[in-house]
């Protein structure tokens, strides 16, 4: 970190000479423009420690363990319903992880170029939405699990294919793809889209599993066939078209590492975190998250919602697949990760068993919080407040002399504010000072006689409904909350 901030300054003394460059060794380094300009962003959240994990060599290094762990995991076989998947070795584990702002992390068989095969049908629905909106693209596929194997001859009530995430759904999909253009400008179109959500990354095409895929894809063609005869297709379209277009979707190559980019690129909102490049729009994200959440393990959905349940912008390689199609080191990896990270959508729920927060921002970023909590507490400004809870501040912060949020209000007798940390927040009212004075001490002392009434009720609640059992009356449990929580807890508040 300190190399790049050092390259940085110096590159910057000289940033009105556009020509500037640097002789090292006998070598000609790069420009100013070229070296920091397309990368100005990146560089200054690297200096000012802004990334969205902090201590990125801490968490890599659990990342690391939980690789090793995983690589362990022994069963499964490898796809040979495809000649060519079948040539891939067993032992073949990577994992590469890309963070919504460019951290990256790789290990293992991560520069090994795999095909997409199943995992382009998200990518293929997503673009579907982008290019021509939610209800078109559902007008012909269906949005629920189906129950059922993926490649299942099976249609929903409304005979459409159950969702996108199945063979049936996948293929009606490719034929939504640039309607009235040829093959090549379809397949020119569809990897120009995956080059720019993989930062323009690896992505190649692997023309033998192509050819492999159109010679052996029997029930893929009985698919097809089922389909064109429910009249699942758009009017016109040519089935044997939108299968050969399906099978060089599943052709195509990316790396571990350019896959992560990918999977970032969803996780950022359909921007790409290395290129700043908007790729998908928001309908397009949200709708292809949602479904992959509810439908794309397959059958293993449910479970897999159930143990992991998060949209995790990272991606693995691995060739050994269980019975219903998924990797059994990938599925492994990923339960081991939610179990130490509180990374599944419901590990913030108060009372749930502390997990690490590799997000959790410290040093310079703390403090800025505590002040900014502190000064919106001493001037009694809610709306301020508000913000920073939904900013999933730990509305519990003290200064220097171990005085809370609640402190200050209470001491400046800024009645709606304390209302807020009580019965929206739910700080603790016990809290002391390095004086050992709680809030209520303090409202008391200054004479605030209608705070010290909200505190003393509140003490009452707290003590026999929201203190946990295991902690004293002289600590202060976390008390960050999430959008959700709190938008909840304002509307309970509303109806009372």
């Amino acid at each position: 970190m300190n190399n790049i901030a050092i390259c940085v300054l110096v590159f910057l003394r000289h940033s009105k000479a556009q020509a500037f460059t640097v002789v090292s060794h006998g070598h000609m380094c790069v420009s100013v423009s070229r070296c920091v300009g397309s990368n100005i962003v990146l560089l200054t959240q690297a200096i000012q420690r802004k990334f969205i994990i902090p201590d990125f060599e801490s968490f890599t290094s659990l990342i690391n363990h939980l690789y090793y762990n995983a690589q362990a995991q022994k069963g499964g076989k490898v796809a040979n319903y495809i000649p060519q998947l079948a040539k891939f070795s067993p032992d073949l584990w990577g994992v590469s992880l890309c963070t919504v702002d460019g951290q990256r992390h790789a290990i293992g068989d991560t520069d090994m170029p795999f095909c997409l095969q199943s995992c382009v049908k998200p990518l293929e629905y997503a673009l579907a939405v982008h290019e021509s909106g939610t209800e078109l693209v559902h007008r012909y596929v269906g949005k629920e699990p189906s129950g059922l194997k993926f490649n299942k001859l099976y249609l929903d009530e409304e005979d459409k294919p159950h969702n996108p995430m199945v063979n049936a759904g996948a293929i009606v999909i490719s034929s939504l793809l640039k309607p009235g253009s040829n093959k090549a400008e379809k397949f020119d179109f569809m990897m120009d889209y995956l080059k720019r959500m993989a930062g323009r990354e690896y992505v190649g095409f692997s023309n033998a599993t192509f050819q492999s895929e159109k010679e052996t894809g029997d029930r893929n063609y009985a698919i097809g066939y089922y389909l064109k005869e429910k009249r699942c297709f758009p009017s016109g379209v040519d089935m044997m078209a939108a299968l050969d277009f399906y099978f060089q979707l599943c052709s195509i190559e990316v790396t571990c590492e350019s896959g992560s980019v990918m999977a970032a690129t969803l996780a950022n909102g359909g921007i790409c975190p290395i290129t700043g490049e908007r790729v998908l729009s928001a309908e397009a994200v949200r709708n292809t998250l949602s479904l992959m959440h509810s439908c794309g393990m397959y059958d293993f959905s449910g479970q897999f919602a159930f143990h992991v349940n998060n949209y995790l912008n990272k991606i693995t390689v691995i060739v050994s697949l269980d019975r219903v199609g998924n990797s059994i080191r990938g599925i492994h990896f990923c339960q081991e990760l939610v179990s130490l990270f509180n990374f599944h959508n419901y590990d913030n729920l108060r009372h749930f068993a502390k997990k690490l927060d590799p997000r959790r921002q410290t040093g310079h970023e703390r403090n800025k919080s505590v002040v900014d909590l502190m000064f919106a507490a001493y001037s009694g400004d809610v709306s301020a407040l508000r913000r920073i809870a939904l900013s999933a501040v730990n509305m519990e912060l003290t200064d220097y002399d171990t005085r809370s949020a609640l402190h200050v209000a209470s001491a400046e007798g800024h009645l709606d504010a304390v209302k807020f940390l009580t019965h929206t927040c739910k700080v603790n009212p016990y809290a002391k000072d390095r004086w050992g004075n709680t809030p209520l001490d303090d409202a008391m002392q200054f004479g605030h006689s209608a705070v010290v009434k909200v505190l003393q009720e509140y003490q009452s609640i707290y003590t026999h409904t929201l203190m946990p059992e295991e902690l004293s009356a002289d600590t202060c449990p976390d008390s960050t909350m999430d959008a959700e929580e709190l938008k909840s807890m304002e509307t309970l508040e509303g109806l009372v």
